[in-house]
């Protein structure tokens, strides 16, 4: 018979077909349908099927691989020109031209600046016609001398009259040549006016504007002008990283060393560098090395003052564990990663975390290769859970920090 039926039956049997009963048949019977109607509850819950089991958790997977990984360093580096050349006046006088556009490139040997020339055109016809006159003293006593020699020779003049033209002619050619001197000073004067490059670089913005009486005894120069291709970067080593490259790169070869810069906005500069220069003390007041490197720039991208961050290979780790940083969990200062056994059973473990490379780490103790650990998914699982593997893709989800497991179910 059905549970159905039998409540039916019971609540027949309870009424009374209208007739009045006593207050205690009343009651009894109230009772009774309350039990019926548990009864058919209860009943009616036993009836329906026990829930399915959950379906293990799906997680992505990575099989550890053991590899050389390369160990990086990295320092902050600001970049200055291969050669900085300071431009400064040679010569007093009012600036009339500026014939360059500030930071374009220039030439060696290129006008940047005119002073006014006419004070040094005009020293400059002086001392012409000072050596004149001093070429024609000259000319005059060297004649003079030309004639009194036979003389002397026939004992015709004194010893005294060829003695005095010697002299006069001696002095006539050092007074010559000082006009000479004085007239190369003013012609390499009138030169100065025309303030040039030195080398071919960029040239800076200008400090002095047009009508300005310049000097060379100013301590502000006029512009500098660098040269960028290549372009040098300085940055400042420790002493232990100091030792890390000299025990593994032979002395005085640190062009060996490829560098790379990271700029600003996170992009890798697409030329390599490569060290130049070491400096021969440690800084006292940084305890650090000055360290210089050059990289290309064709293009002129990288501009002194620009600072970017410098990576070199220091190290290289053969037969390292690499697994993403994900997929360790920080649990009270202590490390753990998920393994997943051949059963999809989790095994928390723990182990000793080394170098950081970028989003992986280099895992010292606790993992072997081949084994397959967890990196999407940690939060799922507990110790001795069963899982649902799937193979890990990297490009599906960002980088994220792993969380920590879920803790093992308490015994009881």
């Amino acid at each position: 018979m059905s549970t159905s039926s039998k409540l039916y039956r019971m609540a027949a049997v309870m009424n009374t077909g209208g007739r009045k009963s006593s207050p205690g048949v009343e009651a009894l019977r109230k009772t009774a349908i309350v039990a019926a109607c548990a009864t058919f509850l209860l009943m009616t819950a036993c009836d329906k099927a026990a829930p399915p089991p959950p379906a293990p958790p799906v997680v992505d997977v990575m099989t550890v691989v053991q590899k050389d990984v390369p160990i990086y360093s990295e320092w902050v580096g600001s970049l200055d020109g291969d050669v900085n050349a300071t431009i400064r006046p040679q010569v007093t006088g009012y600036l009339v031209k500026q014939n360059y556009r500030e930071g374009d490139p220039v030439k060696r040997g290129q006008t940047l600046f005119e002073i006014d020339p006419r004070t040094f055109q005009a020293a400059v016809e002086q001392a012409a016609a000072a050596r004149s006159r001093q070429k024609a003293m000259h000319d005059t006593a060297v004649a003079n001398l030309a004639r009194i020699k036979p003389l002397a020779e026939k004992n015709a003049v004194s010893q005294k009259d060829l003695d005095d033209a010697t002299g006069s002619e001696l002095s006539a050619r050092a007074a010559l040549d000082q006009a000479t001197a004085a007239l190369d000073t003013a012609r390499l004067n009138l030169d100065f006016t025309r303030i040039t490059s030195p080398i071919n670089g960029i040239a800076g913005i200008a400090k002095a504007q047009i009508g300005d009486l310049l000097s060379p005894s100013a301590t502000a120069e006029l512009t500098t002008v660098s040269t960028v291709d290549p372009i040098k970067v300085y940055v400042n080593i420790s002493e232990r990283e100091y030792l890390k490259f000299s025990a593994r790169y032979v002395p005085g070869k640190a062009e060996q060393v490829p560098l790379e810069m990271i700029l600003v906005d996170g992009s890798v500069y697409p030329r390599t560098g490569r060290f130049t220069l070491l400096n021969r003390q440690v800084d006292p007041t940084t305890g650090t090395f000055k360290v210089a490197g050059l990289f290309p720039n064709p293009e002129s991208r990288l501009r002194p003052g620009q600072f970017a961050k410098i990576r070199a290979t220091t190290d290289v780790q053969k037969g390292a564990l690499l697994v993403p940083q994900r997929a360790v969990a920080e649990v009270q200062g202590k490390y753990l990663v998920a393994v997943v056994g051949a059963d999809n059973k989790v095994e928390l473990r723990l182990v000793k975390p080394g170098e950081r490379i970028g989003s992986d780490w280099i895992i010292s103790e606790g993992l072997k290769p081949g084994e397959k650990i967890i990196v999407e998914g940690t939060q799922k699982v507990r110790d001795g859970a069963v899982v649902n593997p799937k193979p890990f893709d990297p490009a599906a989800k960002p980088a994220a920090p792993a969380s920590a497991p879920a803790k093992p179910a308490s015994k009881g």
